[in-house]
């Protein structure tokens, strides 16, 4: 109404039919996209307002003990994970992001899975903020070895993770195997530190979480974390595993077998010149036999 548009108006502006701005206002169908929300503060001239409470309309569809957590996250200015089954949503690549999203049994379809994915990936958007958090994850070995998504997947995720790496606030290591059971075997665990230097803790299952903040517990789970860190590889090993299983586990995805390489091979020697090295390697001249 400010801006003097109807909902016609609006929506060719923004590429959407009428109809989807009546559902938007009245919240009664889907909920808009991050594009769709920047297209209507443009158009509104809303002054990017639009944009920054778009995350706060996917928190809805989570659970309570959710919505706090990812509140407080927006908030940390630490965040400290373990994660023992699945790569942490900040580290996720969109497709290994679906993947996981798309294995939960109450998921009601589609719509909701895009509207998941859309939310997680927004949540990165904070680590290339002027405010963004320092990150250190602790990934179980399992986190490597299982295929999630197949392996094109995984190789791009296990890439994600060792660029992820060489942002200077963001720690990467392994929990190895061989060190047997630890304090955090039965899920994944988070712990924030906020603004005022406060912390929460936040355990997670398959399709449970609990949010702690009573000072003395997670004064404990602060301390089973930092054990954690303590016997994990250290950061540059665990970059070596992780490219070790990108590049074993996981190689498959990108890289031809050696029947496709001796095939191509042998078609490249049956093209005119084809006995030189290409690209920017050395050039060899195959030697004429001696009369």
């Amino acid at each position: 109404m400010a801006a003097g548009l109807t909902q016609a108006e609006l929506g060719k502006k923004t590429h959407v039919v009428s109809t989807r701005i009546t559902q938007i206002e009245r919240a009664s169908g889907a909920k808009p996209t991050e594009s769709l929300s920047r297209a209507l503060d443009e158009a509104l001239g809303a002054d990017e307002l639009l944009v920054d409470l778009w995350p706060y309309v996917y928190r809805e569809a989570f659970p309570d003990w959710s919505q706090a957590f990812m509140e407080r996250s927006a908030r940390a200015v630490s965040i400290r994970q373990y994660a023992s089954h699945v790569v942490p949503g900040l580290l996720q690549t969109a497709d290994y992001a679906r993947a996981v999203l798309s294995l939960d049994p109450l998921l009601t379809g589609d719509e909701q899975l895009e509207q998941r994915i859309a939310a997680r990936l927004g949540r990165q958007q904070r680590l290339h903020s002027p405010d963004r958090p320092e990150l250190w994850v602790v990934l179980d070995e399992a986190v490597l070895r299982r295929p999630i998504g197949g392996p094109v997947v995984m190789r791009k995720q296990m890439a994600r993770l060792l660029e992820a790496a060489t942002e200077p606030h963001i720690t990467v290591q392994v929990l190895p195997f061989d060190q047997g059971g630890h304090a955090a075997m039965g899920g994944s665990l988070t712990v924030l530190t906020l603004p005022d230097d406060t912390e929460a803790a936040y355990k997670e299952g398959a399709d449970f979480g609990q949010l702690i903040e009573e000072s003395d517990d997670v004064a404990h789970y602060s301390v089973s974390y930092d054990r954690l860190r303590a016997v994990s590889l250290p950061p540059l090993m665990s970059l070596d595993m992780i490219r070790s299983a990108m590049e074993g586990n996981y190689r498959g995805a990108s890289v031809p077998s050696r029947s496709e390489r001796r095939r191509l091979a042998q078609e490249q020697l049956q093209q005119p010149g084809g006995w030189r090295l290409r690209g920017g390697g050395r050039r060899h001249t195959r030697r004429r036999a001696r009369p």
